[in-house]
Parts: structure tokens; C-alpha cells; sequence
């Protein structure tokens, strides 16, 4: 979700077809336009900036999981200034990050980027490494995480396969409107099969697909009339048929036990010393649902039960 912080690359390979996929526009095709348009229209980041660095790029891609950069932007900066590295990071109880991640969700984010930097600080010198293997081997970082890390912090040719990415590709390749509800082996295959054979081009094209389908190939009023490869998609030379397949998974917020989560870690985050139970009860009504999340939030690791009936967000 991020762009490499690498030089501008020498210009996009046109003539890949070997690789491309049978039947298939060759990959080629697409690489110029998109990277030409991303060029040109890409968002001014700070992730994006030579000075983030691996570490700010690292940050971003957690945060920017299932969250808008909106949303991101503030905490990222704030969390820059106060950890700009992962061993200002790892000094800290993960509490803290947790207090840090505020209000963007999901926080058990924040406990994995925690894990990752305590990981490259005792593995790495404090270090983000740059081989792929080892990225893959820090707790809390997956396939997706490595490669965005590896290709948009150290130019690297990985497929980076985040939602935006395979949109893109299931609408200008595959000719559907959306890709399947999880990210699949074929999918995987395809995304491998078009990068470019040059470092710096693939990495290049890895940020500018995900910008494209961000901005222009989105997922409700795509904007097909300055998309750079609507002459070549699949979908819109198909006439834009509708999605045929499972419905599209919705996601729902209010009164859901991850609102009563969000919640009850309010009060915590805002407290300086531990919570009563009696101060907890008072953030939702029903006792039950209340008590599960708690209990959730307990098992996951976020929050950490005291004697007396307190609670905090973890020390240890």
C-alpha cells in the first residue's frame, strides 16, 4: 500500500511478452501506461518519501491494512516521531503501542508491529532487513507484508498482491469485475507472471497498480474514462459484465463486539494507571456481549487482567 522509497527506475519493459500468461494481454502492455500514470498522478506520502525509510514503510504497511490513509496519516506521523526506529520501539511495553494505535483498528496490529520490532532489534542490529526470507521469519509479518516491504523499501521484484492490486488484475487481465472474496493460488500465479524481469521496473509496478486501483479502479465508481489501460482491460472490453460470483462480504460495525472492544480499550488507552471492572462496565450495556469482548480482548493479548478486578493494557 505504499510506493518504494528506491530512484526512479529506468523506464518500464514493453516487450515481456514471454512471461505473460497464455491467451493474455502480455504484461508489457500494461507495465508503461500504469507506471506512466502513476508518475504523474501518485499521492505525496510520507511512506513514500526517501526519508521514511524501511522502518516508516514497514509502519505504514501495517497500519494501512483494512484502514484508509485518512485515518493513517496522523497516527503514522506521530508514531514516526516518537519511535523512528524499531529500538525506540521495542524499549516500550507493548501497552504503549497499543496507546499509540488509537482509534485506527484491528490493534492487534499494533501488537505484531510491537513483536517485529523487538524481533529486528534483537536479530538484526535494529536493522530492517532486506532479504525477503528474513522479513517472513519476524512474528506478525506474512506474505503479503514481506513482499510490500522488500519491493517498496529495498526495490525488490516480489508480487505484492494487496485488495487494490487484484482488482486491477482481475478487471484488466481476467475480465471480472471483482476477485474472489480470498486471495487465491491462480491469482498468486497471474501477479507472478507479470512482473517485469527488472527490479527496480517491477517494484515500480507494483506501487503504481495498487495507486491505480486506490484511485481510479476502485472498487464502487471505477473511473474507467482516465483509467491509462482502459483501452486494454478485459472487463471493459467485455462490456463490463456484473460480478457473478459469492456476494460480496459487507462489513458491519455498530453493536458488533469489535465496537464494544473499541470501547473498552478507549477507557484504557486513556487511563494512566489500572481501570476497575466497575469503570469498564459502564462503556455498553449488555452484559454479556460486554464480557466476552473483554475476554477477547484478554486472549488476544491487548488488555492484561490485575488482581482486585483492574485492568491495563500489557507491560510484558
Amino acid at each position: 500500500m505504499t510506493a518504494p522509497t528506491t530512484p526512479t527506475p529506468a523506464p518500464a519493459q514493453t516487450d515481456d511478452t514471454s512471461d505473460a500468461p497464455t491467451g493474455r494481454a502480455p504484461g508489457g502492455a500494461l507495465h508503461g501506461p500504469v507506471i506512466a500514470w502513476f508518475d504523474e498522478h501518485a499521492r505525496d506520502l510520507p511512506w513514500r518519501r526517501s526519508e521514511a525509510g524501511p522502518w516508516g514503510v514497514m509502519v505504514s504497511e501495517f497500519m494501512l491494512q483494512q484502514t484508509p490513509v485518512n485515518r493513517v496519516l496522523p497516527v503514522y506521523e506521530q508514531w514516526l516521531i516518537r519511535w523512528p526506529r524499531p529500538a525506540d520501539l521495542a524499549k516500550e511495553p507493548p501497552g504503549e503501542a497499543v496507546r499509540a494505535w488509537g482509534r485506527l483498528g484491528y490493534p492487534r496490529r499494533a501488537l505484531r508491529l510491537h513483536g517485529a520490532a523487538v524481533a529486528i532489534t534483537e536479530r538484526h542490529g535494529g536493522d530492517v532487513p532486506t532479504e525477503h526470507a528474513q522479513l517472513l521469519a519476524l512474528p506478525g509479518i506474512g506474505e503479503y507484508t514481506a513482499a510490500a516491504v522488500a519491493s517498496f523499501a529495498y526495490g525488490q521484484r516480489h508480487a505484492v498482491l494487496d485488495t487494490n492490486v487484484r482488482r486491477v488484475l482481475a478487471r484488466a487481465v481476467t475480465g471480472m469485475q471483482y476477485p474472489p472474496n480470498a486471495t487465491t493460488a491462480a491469482e498468486r500465479r497471474l501477479a507472478r507472471e507479470l512482473l517485469p524481469e527488472d527490479e527496480r521496473t517491477a517494484s515500480r509496478w507494483a506501487a503504481a497498480s495498487m495507486e491505480l486501483g486506490a484511485l481510479i479502479c476502485t472498487a464502487k465508481n471505477e473511473a474507467c474514462h482516465r483509467c491509462p489501460i482502459a483501452a486494454r482491460c478485459a472487463w471493459q472490453l467485455a462490456g463490463k459484465p456484473e460480478h457473478d460470483g459469492p456476494p460480496r462480504r459487507g462489513q458491519t460495525y455498530a453493536g458488533t463486539d469489535r465496537q464494544v472492544r473499541g470501547r473498552l480499550l478507549a477507557v484504557l488507552r486513556e487511563a494512566v494507571t489500572p481501570v476497575p471492572q466497575s469503570i469498564l462496565d459502564r462503556v455498553w450495556d449488555e452484559p454479556v456481549q460486554r464480557a466476552r469482548a473483554l475476554d477477547g480482548l484478554v486472549s488476544d493479548g491487548l488488555v492484561e487482567p490485575l488482581p482486585g478486578g483492574l485492568y491495563r493494557l500489557p507491560l510484558t
